[in-house]
Formats: C-alpha cells, structure tokens, sequence
C-alpha cells in the first residue's frame, strides 16, 4: 500500500525529470571537464541517448537504477503497491532499452550505459569514461 494519495504520488512522480537528472548533470559535467565535447539527446538516434560523440561513433545513456531496472542494485527494487501497474510498466522500459541498444550496435554505434548509482563513485566513473571515449 502507497503511503500517500494518488493525487500527490501524481505530483511527486510529474517532477521526476526526464532530461537534466542529477545523474546526467554529473557525467556531462565530468565528460567536459575531460575535455570532451558531445551533443545532447539527438533526437535521430533510436532512444535518443543523452550524449552523443558523433565523430567518435560513441554514445552514452544514463539510466535511473530504478526505472531502467539496473541489475543487482537496491536502488531498483520493485515497489510494495500498485504492482499490476509497475511490473509492466518497468519490464517495458528494460525491454525499450535493449532494442535501442541492439539497434544503435547493428548501426555502428559504441553504446555505454552509465547507472545512476555509478555517479556516487567520481574517480571510478571519470577513468570509465576516459577509457570508453579514448584519447582527445
């Protein structure tokens, strides 16, 4: 059971961003920071990824824990309530991502995934990123 009204779930989950999270604040400004220089969100890319390195072939999408349901992390636990409504609406979104991945991949495109919970990490996530988008 919910713990608060639908009308004010409506109101909390209707501020849950869907470009600019925190998340992606952190890697964009990371990313650069490194140097980097990227496009946002192309919207002729299937799932518009939120950077794209056009010159490099290279993408990166960065995914809620929770909504994209990052394997293995307490951050993507299934809620209590409502589960005819999350279930599907989740495995939806998993499944969305990985056909815009494969698609990306059979086109040509690097993809890498960066989880929400990975920004907690700087110095982890800054020596991924060097090492996925290589030399400037």
């Amino acid at each position: 059971m919910d713990n608060v009204s639908s009308d004010r779930r409506s109101e909390i989950m209707s501020r849950v961003p869907q470009k600019g999270s925190r998340p992606e604040m952190i890697v964009r400004r990371l990313v650069h920071s490194l140097g980097y220089r990227y496009r946002l969100h192309e919207k002729s890319l299937p799932g518009k990824p939120d950077l794209v390195f056009r010159g490099r072939g290279k993408v990166i999408f960065v995914h809620g824990c929770f909504w994209h349901r990052h394997p293995g992390c307490s951050m993507a636990r299934m809620p209590k309530s409502r589960l005819e409504f999350w279930e599907p609406k989740l495995t939806s979104n998993r499944e969305r991502d990985e056909c815009n991945t494969r698609l990306l991949l059979e086109s040509g495109w690097d993809v890498l995934v960066v989880w929400e919970c990975e920004t907690a990490d700087l110095n982890a996530l800054r020596s991924r990123l060097q090492e996925y988008l290589g030399p400037r």
